[in-house]
């Protein structure tokens, strides 16, 4: 199981509510911006992290669940919009994604996104198409919690903004202009009840996460784009891209493929419904998964940076959704288009085993950490020590959630108040395949040179990790 920094800082501040009953008003921060969320994913980790009795497979285990749930929604939503075996198109398809898979097996806070983004998508449907108002109710909640989720999840917002004022458009002609509003209003207080954890957060300490989602969104030209023309230029690098990642299980050529085709065949249905007036409830249903993607992929094409995997957690079932109407009406369509059907399915599912996340051989991360950390606990003989580590793309907090759940005196460094926070003994865990890398007394990481001048006293190897313990050496020769 995946089990590295991201998710022992998170178990850590969870560990922190549940044992010391440390409220939490600001959740993880993000890797871009200098932002913080809010802190729903870490009151969702709380109840499985508990039954579990602190095992970090709890959370996990929470994720997965929310993923199977997922899997069931987009069935019942390709079910009620496309038919049956559109249902079941999407939703096998969908479930064995390998990208799905991956973000559906550990915990982490962008991995909620697919359910609650498909909520929002649902609940905005009920309440533009069918006139079922309360729903913008639910739509704001989800909403509120894709946010806390990924601030990528502000995509939805133009989708949604949409189809809101459509709705609004419409409500007067009806005469429930008086029942949106009110569900609306009631909307608009669920969200900032949602969000107010964070707006404490911010208020207490100047405003400093406002400031920067200002920066970040409106002022900063290296992660935003201010030109008009950079949606057109890059629309078609994006789309080929969501639809080879979450169709194609990032086979490029035939993501390239798939691409095409349901942007051609989109086009085309699109001229031919429009053309003949064909206004009926799958129909209806096919514009909106489109305009889903076609506002995202258009409203993604300004972001500058590169785009990974968890970026479009919100768009994970579109994709799927599209797919399966056009299985469908390939098989509703001419008499040999069932005879297409099969085989297009079993190639999907092809492409998803030869590059499933399921066929590799497990990383034993969390069982690594749990096996390092006791033995520095062990070495360190209750005496309290500063800990690092040395990796690519990993960080200490994987391994002070084991060393702080079972009370050993790890100490973080604060250079503010060295003297009380530097210890005797520095543990360094290099996690770099080639050792000659790790470099520990040398390393120019913080948690290295804040130690000051030191010498390796012991190592030791610990399944295939490297862990050194230094002490200071305040000559600074080596010995």
């Amino acid at each position: 199981m995946t089990f590295l920094g991201d998710e022992g800082r998170d178990a850590l501040v969870v560990k922190r509510l549940l044992l010391d009953h440390d409220l939490v008003f600001v959740g993880p921060g993000t890797s871009v911006g200098n932002m913080y969320l809010g802190p729903f994913y870490y009151y969702f980790m709380a109840p499985f992290l508990f039954l579990f009795r602190f095992d970090p497979t709890g959370p996990a285990v929470g994720v997965a669940l929310l993923g199977v749930l997922t899997i069931f929604f987009v069935w019942y939503l390709a079910y009620k919009w496309f038919g049956r075996r559109a249902g079941l198109t999407a939703a096998l398809l969908y479930a064995f994604s390998p990208v799905v898979i991956i973000f559906s097996r550990h915990s982490w806070n962008p991995n909620i996104m697919p359910f609650f983004s498909l909520l929002v998508i649902y609940s905005t449907f009920k309440f533009w198409y069918e006139e079922k108002y309360s729903y913008i109710v639910l739509a704001s909640l989800s909403f509120a919690i894709c946010l806390q989720s990924h601030y990528l999840a502000l995509v939805l917002l133009p989708f949604v903004g949409i189809f809101l004022l459509l709705s609004f458009i419409k409500s007067k002609k009806v005469g429930k202009q008086k029942e949106l509003l009110k569900n609306f209003l009631i909307s608009v207080v669920i969200f900032l009840l949602l969000m107010s954890p964070l707006v404490v957060f911010d208020a207490k300490y100047n405003w400093r996460n406002f400031t920067a989602m200002k920066d970040f969104f409106f002022e900063r030209s290296d992660f935003i784009s201010n030109s008009f023309m950079s949606p057109f230029l890059h629309f078609f690098t994006i789309w080929n891209l969501v639809f080879t990642r979450l169709l194609a299980s990032k086979n490029i050529l035939f993501g390239k493929i798939v691409a095409f085709l349901l942007f051609s065949l989109s086009f085309l249905q699109v001229v031919f419904y429009l053309k003949r007036r064909i206004y009926s409830k799958k129909v209806v249903a096919f514009f909106f998964v489109l305009s889903w993607i076609l506002v995202s992929v258009f409203v993604l094409s300004v972001y500058k940076e590169q785009i990974y995997d968890h970026y479009f957690g919100f768009l994970f079932p579109a994709p799927f959704l599209l797919l399966s109407f056009f299985l469908e009406e390939l098989v509703t369509f001419k008499r040999y288009g069932k005879f297409l059907f099969v085989p297009l399915i079993f190639l999907f599912l092809f492409f998803s085993f030869v590059n499933s996340p399921l066929r590799d051989n497990p990383s034993r991360q969390l069982q690594r950490t749990i096996d390092v950390s006791k033995k520095i606990a062990e070495e360190a003989r209750g005496q309290r020590f500063n800990l690092a580590v040395i990796a690519e793309r990993n960080y200490e907090g994987a391994y002070l959630y084991f060393l702080e759940l079972w009370k050993e005196p790890v100490v973080i460094i604060d250079p503010q108040r060295a003297s009380e926070t530097i210890t005797d003994q520095l543990f360094v865990v290099c996690e770099y395949e080639d050792k000659t890398k790790c470099q520990p007394v040398s390393n120019p990481k913080a948690e290295v040179a804040n130690f000051g001048w030191s010498k390796i006293d012991e190592s030791f190897n610990v399944d295939g990790l490297m862990v050194f313990r230094l002490v200071h050496n305040p000559s600074g020769k080596p010995e």
